[in-house]
């Protein structure tokens, strides 16, 4: 498919290179960061615009991926007629995009996406589409960059996903950053942590979280949570946090 990218930033460019690799042609990318998108072209031998009056109308579809907010005064300027035109947010609805064109919907990749990864993640794409025609097209471009299965999802099954995904996968990188920086001051490789961590996403394919808990909290270990603490009290953000799920953890 000829494909039109609006946006410059960490999903567009994983998408971007999703489609460059499974035979799609972009055929233009916009981006409000000038210097962004022309880099982005480059990569794809393509051609970039930072102004909307300037997006080619002959493409088959347009994937809008920008900031949640940017999304509907970005649609306000785009008026392509039959197209299909979709964005990748989770919380935002389709019906945003209804006034460019009748064929809109959603293309969501539940996945973290930095521009700057060296290994393209696999990506769980979940579509939403104003009707049967452009979810078709849509499910098509996402069978195209996946292995497995497109999944359907309207904005409440989205915005839930989200919700869970942010618990998944943002705070647990704020714990991962928070044992790095301890590390750091301490003396210790964080990089020693890392066959515990695998071990645990490993054992999540077949085991439920709520039967894997170990560690103080769970026994109720009051000694070894106070040892703990003493050694946190010059980290106060590391305390806190902490206190609040050692508290969590022996209360779940």
């Amino acid at each position: 498919m000829n494909i039109v990218i609006i946006g410059s930033g960490n999903v567009a460019a994983v998408l971007g290179r999703k489609l460059v690799r499974a035979g799609h042609q972009i055929v233009q990318i916009y981006g409000r960061n000038a210097a962004a998108a022309s880099e982005l072209a480059y990569e794809w031998n393509t051609e970039s615009t930072n102004y909307t009056s300037l997006i080619i109308k002959t493409a088959d579809v347009y994937l809008i991926a920008v900031a949640d907010a940017a999304i509907a005064p970005v649609a306000a300027d785009l008026r392509l007629k039959d197209k299909v035109v979709a964005h990748t947010a989770a919380a935002v609805p389709m019906e945003v995009l209804k006034n460019c064109t009748e064929n809109y919907g959603v293309f969501y990749p539940l996945q973290s996406m930095r521009k700057q990864q060296e290994n393209i993640p696999e990506l769980t794409i979940y579509t939403e589409a104003s009707n049967a025609a452009a979810k078709k097209i849509l499910d098509q471009l996402a069978a195209s960059i996946t292995t497995g299965p497109v999944q359907t999802a309207d904005l409440d099954k989205r915005a839930r996903l989200h919700v869970a995904a942010v618990f998944a996968n943002n705070f647990t990188n704020y714990l991962f950053d928070l044992a790095e920086s301890f590390c750091k001051k301490e003396g210790i490789d964080f990089h020693e942590l890392l066959p515990l961590v695998q071990n645990t996403v490993e054992r999540l394919a077949g085991e439920s979280p709520s039967q894997m808990q170990t560690g103080p909290a769970a026994r109720k270990d009051g000694e070894t949570i106070q040892r703990h603490r003493e050694l946190l009290k010059e980290y106060p953000e590391h305390l806190s946090v902490y206190n609040f799920l050692t508290e969590a953890l022996m209360c779940h």
